[in-house]
């Protein structure tokens, strides 16, 4: 590839990146501003926060439910896109219910995942008869669960974290893939997992983890929400964790044979490819913002 080309395409990629995380900025911060939970006074904050960020969430959701149904139509799995997507908005909620005695959460996302399963196979044995229904419903629940129970845990980070935390969490995966696109271009020579995605190499990762870490420890010192030598682990362990996302999405799509989910975002391909990598890690950025507690609700 001309080098030309590549750095042509380089800015093109950081500069729409950078545009496209300025804009979610501005819709967290509405969406915190809305509901009182950033403003100085606590009586304003409101219980039913996040409302602007989960329509957010909705509107990527749908397109992203699309463009994974059709990477699954080329291995002959047609899965009722519909019934899935309902399934992943309603998982999106799982934060908003109020804990029920010993079930709270974890039964809601176990009934809805049972019942989604039931919905699929019927769909299927009814629709189109038994042939290919094992596939299939598969097929729709990897679907919800990538898609909608992944989701869900940026849901609640949302909710429970606040927005700082929220903003942090998204930048330092971004930031990461910005990382690994600049130095991975200008300087990879070895490749990390070529089997998967031949593009990305070891020194991309560096990249990745070292802007991860950069982004982490400013949101940290300057929003006050963890220590540096948390927010250090943070980079690390999400500049990671968000490249493994990226690669989830990239086995998908080496399976469908396909170098993109779609074009819908210049220089990024579909919607599905902005919301990859931070898919995957976020059950675990819960996880350790549970451990290792934060300086703001």
């Amino acid at each position: 590839m001309a080098p030309r080309y590549v750095e042509k395409m380089l800015k093109h990629r950081l500069v729409f990146g950078i545009l496209l995380g300025l804009g979610l900025v501005i819709v967290v911060l509405l969406d915190g501003w809305v509901d009182g939970s950033i403003t100085v006074d606590p009586s304003d904050d409101r219980p039913w926060k996040g409302l602007l960020f989960l329509g957010l969430l909705y509107g990527l959701a749908i397109p992203a439910h699309l463009e994974l149904g059709a990477m699954l139509r080329t291995k002959g799995l047609h899965t009722p896109i519909p019934l899935v997507t309902v399934a992943s908005l309603l998982l999106y909620t799982t934060p908003y219910w109020p804990s029920c005695g010993p079930l709270g959460w974890g039964a809601y996302i176990c009934l809805l995942l049972c019942g989604t399963l039931i919905a699929l196979l019927g769909f299927q044995g009814l629709a189109k008869g038994p042939d290919g229904s094992t596939a299939a419903a598969g097929a729709g629940i990897l679907m919800v669960v990538y898609l909608g129970l992944h989701g869900a845990f940026v849901v609640w980070m949302r909710l429970h974290w606040g927005v700082w935390v929220l903003l942090m969490y998204i930048w330092v995966i971004k930031g990461a893939d910005i990382g690994a696109y600049a130095l991975g271009r200008r300087f990879g020579r070895h490749r990390l997992v070529p089997l998967i995605s031949p593009g990305k190499t070891w020194e991309g990762l560096v990249g990745a983890i070292g802007l991860a870490v950069l982004i982490a420890v400013l949101f940290a010192k300057y929003c006050s929400i963890m220590s540096l030598w948390c927010a250090v682990s943070f980079g690390v362990c999400f500049g990671i964790l968000g490249q493994i996302g990226d690669l989830v999405e990239s086995v998908l799509k080496r399976d469908a044979r396909i170098k993109d989910a779609s074009n819908l975002v210049p220089g990024f391909g579909g919607i599905l490819d902005l919301m990859d990598s931070p898919l995957i890690p976020a059950p675990w950025a819960c996880l350790f913002l549970m451990g290792v507690g934060t300086g703001i609700g």
